[in-house]
């Protein structure tokens, strides 16, 4: 059962690991004219959905893998802020991206929208990289 978990696991990492190419994705995003970008906020919208997705499974099978070791009280706690961060994040970030959608669809400026994005998308890149050196070295 343990080996299925860490499988689930690693496939839930996969999916996660699209926030680290994020913040590249949307600075060539803010190059592209508005018909272009309505398609890519788009696209955007739909990997930060399976990326979030992808955190739950993570929370699920790394509160099971957690349950079976022996970590430390402390680690355990920053990695599940960690996560909960990730994911109210991302939910944030997914509320600028449908804004952004229609706000090109209603012909308006949304630079205010792209500007969260940014921060948002930089945000869980850096907290990803912090998680994922915490779990290659529990304490």
């Amino acid at each position: 059962m343990g080996s299925i978990f860490y499988f689930v696991h690693i496939l839930g990492a996969v999916s996660v690991g699209y926030y680290l190419l994020l913040p590249f994705v949307v600075s060539a995003l803010m190059k592209l004219a508005a018909p272009a970008q309505e398609g890519s906020i788009a696209a955007v919208r739909t990997f930060n959905r399976v990326a979030q997705y992808g955190l739950i499974i993570q929370f699920i099978s790394g509160g099971y893998i957690m349950s079976q070791g022996d970590y430390a009280t402390s680690w355990m706690i920053l990695v599940v802020v960690i996560f909960v961060a990730m994911l109210a994040i991302g939910g944030i970030m997914g509320k600028s991206l449908r804004l952004g959608i229609a706000g090109i669809q209603e012909k308006r400026d949304i630079s205010a929208e792209k500007n969260k994005l940014r921060m948002f998308s930089i945000i869980l890149a850096v907290l990803l990289l912090a998680i994922l050196g915490i779990m290659v070295y529990p304490w």
